[in-house]
């Protein structure tokens, strides 16, 4: 019986683990990318440094539309998942 609850469980919070791990991977991704930009051939990383450059990418509004896109990714890849 305590063999069944354990397994019951660990499988429900699997679903959420993963949501995690994906939305996390998103959001790490989104900001390599624009920290990438700062060093571009466009960008002031290069004359103003790396610790300017962080600073200019972890802001508020970079850090929601972050959050939003990667809920949309892991959206948009469960819904494939489940057509596929």
């Amino acid at each position: 019986m305590n063999e069944e609850k354990n397994r019951a469980g660990k499988k429900k919070g699997k679903p959420v683990f993963r949501a995690i791990i994906e939305a996390g991977s998103i959001i790490f991704l989104f900001y390599s990318n624009l920290l990438m930009g700062e060093y571009s051939h466009s960008g002031q990383g290069n004359t103003k440094g790396f610790l300017w450059a962080l600073q200019d990418i972890f802001t508020l509004p970079n850090f929601g539309i972050a959050v939003v896109s990667s809920l949309i990714g892991y959206l948009g890849i469960e819904f494939l998942r489940k057509k596929l």
